[in-house]
């Protein structure tokens, strides 16, 4: 895949399609485009490879840094975790594994994400204050029951098999675990507007100008416009054998947090 990634479409990016009924229809989305799973995952894989020197500046300039806000508040909720690792899922650049390492002070945290580049900014940043595993959420490397809580911010909708990686993650918790979901979702209908508009047009453009990929960030915006709404996540995560214990919206509903604990024995 070239530097700047490529969508097919109209460069003003075309209306979102209609929202999925279930989050496993984002498998063969990316953006507005139709493509197989394997394609998904390859370009989304690709994708984050090319921009994850510039990640962290890039959200804060797209959200005004109000990410670091809702990220703060999101942490704040991770808490009554039994014994064991917690392990920061599609954790990227390491920002979220840095509030944890704050707000558990002597917790075991590791870094999990597919992308070798972004666990690179991950480490510089944290060093060896965490541990770091180059993996697919849909496909753990670890044995059943082994881990405490885990946590996936704003990650969710670049995942391939979205049904399969709550799977997992209810796996690998241990009963009494929690995964703890911080994820772009619909906001009220009064805000969706002007956010549609700000979302299709400036930050695109700001991504053009930091880091020389429009096409990766008129990827971002087409994946978080066409992400299902706080319900068929939550359906998503019981039906993965995960009980939703907390829903809340952020910012009228431009992002929401899910806790979900694992019951069974």
């Amino acid at each position: 895949m070239s530097q700047d990634t490529q969508i097919q479409g109209s460069p003003d990016m075309a209306e979102p399609n209609p929202l999925p009924c279930t989050l496993d229809e984002l498998s063969t989305a990316f953006g507005t485009q139709n493509v197989t799973p394997e394609t998904r995952q390859n370009n989304i894989r690709s994708l984050f490879q090319s921009i994850a020197s510039r990640y962290d500046l890039m959200n804060d300039l797209m959200s005004g840094g109000m990410h670091r806000l809702w990220k703060q508040r999101f942490v704040s909720r991770v808490k009554d975790l039994p014994e064991g690792p917690i392990y920061d899922v599609a954790g990227g650049t390491g920002d979220i594994a840095k509030l944890l390492l704050t707000q558990l002070p002597g917790r075991e945290i590791c870094v999990l994400d597919p992308s070798s580049k972004m666990l690179a900014v991950a480490k510089e940043r944290l060093g060896e204050k965490c541990s770091y595993v180059e993996a697919q959420a849909e496909d753990w490397p670890l044995p059943a029951s082994s881990v405490s809580g885990a946590t996936l911010s704003f990650g969710l909708r670049n995942f391939t098999r979205p049904s399969l990686a709550f799977t997992e993650i209810a796996r690998v918790l241990k009963p009494g675990g929690r995964l703890h979901i911080l994820e772009f979702s619909q906001p009220d209908a009064w805000l969706a507007p002007f956010y549609r508009f700000y979302a299709r047009l400036v930050i695109p453009a700001i991504g053009a100008l930091v880091t020389g990929n429009r096409g990766a960030y008129r990827y971002l915006v087409e994946s978080i416009a066409g992400f299902p709404p706080i319900e068929v996540v939550s359906e998503a995560l019981e039906i993965s054998g995960l009980e939703v214990v907390h829903t809340e919206k952020v910012l009228f509903g431009i992002a929401a947090i899910h806790i979900a604990e694992k019951v069974d024995a």
